[in-house]
């Protein structure tokens, strides 16, 4: 299925290994991959964005079953191949919620519940993605 919802997000190199991606609405994340970091690397990025994409769904079906968090984090972790392109072969997603009425019953269905219906990075990486490239020159 296609879809004509486009997300953009222009990335300027500013020496090293660092980049600055500035996403649409101007809001920057800072790419970090040279040898003294000020940033996360592409990879930790991709797991930050996967955590935090099931972390807004879990959060709000929680709310919608009147549940609501009173702590929670996510704790991710990526085993990568070992030759190039080094990816990820195995992610864990760990969820660890507390608050009134929270069970592990419940945190555990609206966990597969993101992962499997709502969020849309645990979706990209569980598909064939069509990636075109082009170049200029300035």
């Amino acid at each position: 299925m296609t879809s004509t919802s486009k997300k953009t997000l222009n990335v300027t190199w500013l020496g090293e290994q660092r980049y600055l991606g500035v996403s649409e609405s101007g809001h920057q994340l800072l790419i970090d991959n040279s040898a003294t970091k000020i940033g996360v690397s592409p990879m930790e990025a991709l797991l930050g964005a996967l955590a935090t994409c099931t972390a807004y769904d879990v959060v709000e079906v929680m709310k919608k079953r009147r549940t609501p968090l009173a702590s929670y984090r996510i704790e991710v972790e990526g085993t990568r191949a070992d030759t190039d392109p080094k990816r990820y072969t195995h992610i864990i997603v760990r969820h660890i919620a507390g608050g009134e009425g929270i069970t592990a019953e419940a945190l555990e269905r609206a966990a597969h519940l993101s992962h499997e219906k709502y969020c849309s990075v645990a979706s990209s990486l569980n598909s064939e993605i069509s990636v075109e490239t082009r170049v200029e020159t300035a």
